[in-house]
């Protein structure tokens, strides 16, 4: 009788503890995509413009871009959003310029960003590896699709980061490459952004098209 109580008291802490495991709540990891005011994030940005009708047929420009999380305010929705300042300046000499005022929310698990009047979505949560979600669920834009090509791994100087791969295209005469990468406690650390018109295969003869990367400098919260 004894052994069988043994038995009884393991089977049943067993199931209590399978019981727990699946009711427990995954982590959302929202850390990924940081919403604290005054935060900022500090880029050196490289845009190529590419038109071989134009006066300049490629044209590459390159900038510091701050970008910093403002204000809560209640946005159309009912919901509580915050102000997304984007700063520019040519030189590290210059002051920073506001070019753009933003906004930007973490809700119903989706992170969005409105830039441009455009409602996109930037990550859902919790991440995880090969899920997949459209950008443009909520704007008039053509569906994308976006997925996780790995989560929690680490990039560059990150330990763990979020890789949402956006376009990888390529044909006789198109080459899109798009991704962004984030960074958990911080946020987007890398843009890569191709979308070029080509001739023949040939992604080195480009006919128009534009090319944007962000490379991480800096961040913090001021």
């Amino acid at each position: 009788m004894r052994f069988l109580g043994k038995i009884l008291l393991f089977s049943f802490l067993v199931l209590l503890f399978s019981c727990k495991k699946d009711n427990s709540i995954p982590e959302l990891n929202l850390d990924y995509y940081g919403l604290q005011k005054g935060a900022f994030i500090e880029y050196q940005v490289t845009e190529i413009s590419h038109d071989i009708d134009g006066l300049v047929q490629h044209d590459t420009m390159t900038y510091f871009l701050r970008t910093v999380i403002g204000d809560t305010f209640v946005d159309n929705e009912g919901r509580i959003a915050n102000e997304f300042f984007r700063f520019k300046r040519i030189s590290l000499l210059e002051d920073w310029q506001l070019i753009d005022v933003w906004t930007t929310i973490i809700a119903d698990n989706r992170a969005e960003l409105v830039e441009e009047n455009q409602r996109v979505i930037k990550l859902v949560f919790p991440p995880s590896k090969g899920k997949e979600w459209n950008p443009n669920a909520f704007n008039n834009s053509n569906k994308e699709e976006y997925y996780y090509a790995n989560i929690h791994s680490p990039f560059e100087n990150f330990d763990s980061t979020l890789f949402v791969e956006q376009d990888d295209f390529f044909s006789l005469v198109d080459r899109r490459k798009k991704h962004e990468v984030y960074a958990k406690g911080v946020g987007l650390v890398h843009k890569y952004f191709k979308d070029l018109k080509i001739s023949g295969f040939d992604t080195t003869n480009v006919q128009l098209g534009k090319e944007l990367y962000y490379n991480y400098l800096n961040h913090g919260v001021q």
